[in-house]
């Protein structure tokens, strides 16, 4: 670490930085819980949407943690909000597929929606 430069976990006065994992964030720990309902409930899609929505959901369910992921590893604030926004928008995404998979009924019945989000 440069000099004058705190780490994340470091609090000022102290001489060693504590080393915070990308685990850490209550966010990341979340965020894991959509990844295992989307895979689930994507088992049950239709063969012909394996490498379109089926592939899609799943791959933006795992971006979500994964940006997390990314930007609690980075080395400033600044850069942890972005990796934050570019999450968040992951989660859009899938919110929207989620809702996509409803209308097309491979969701059976809308509570099912929020409890996969």
């Amino acid at each position: 670490m440069r000099k004058g430069v705190m780490s994340m976990g470091e609090k000022k006065g102290t001489s060693h930085a504590k080393m915070r994992s990308h685990k850490d964030p209550d966010a990341w720990k979340k965020s894991m819980d959509p990844v295992d309902s989307i895979y689930k409930v994507t088992k049950s899609f239709p063969n012909e949407e394996l490498y379109s929505l089926t592939n899609q959901m799943r791959r933006a369910a795992i971006s979500v943690p994964s940006n997390i992921a990314e930007g609690a590893a980075r080395g400033s604030k600044n850069e942890f909000i972005q990796f934050l926004y570019i999450a968040l928008g992951s989660l859009s995404e899938l919110e929207t597929q989620v809702i996509i998979a409803n209308r097309l009924r491979y969701i059976a019945k809308r509570h099912e929606m929020h409890r996969i989000l």
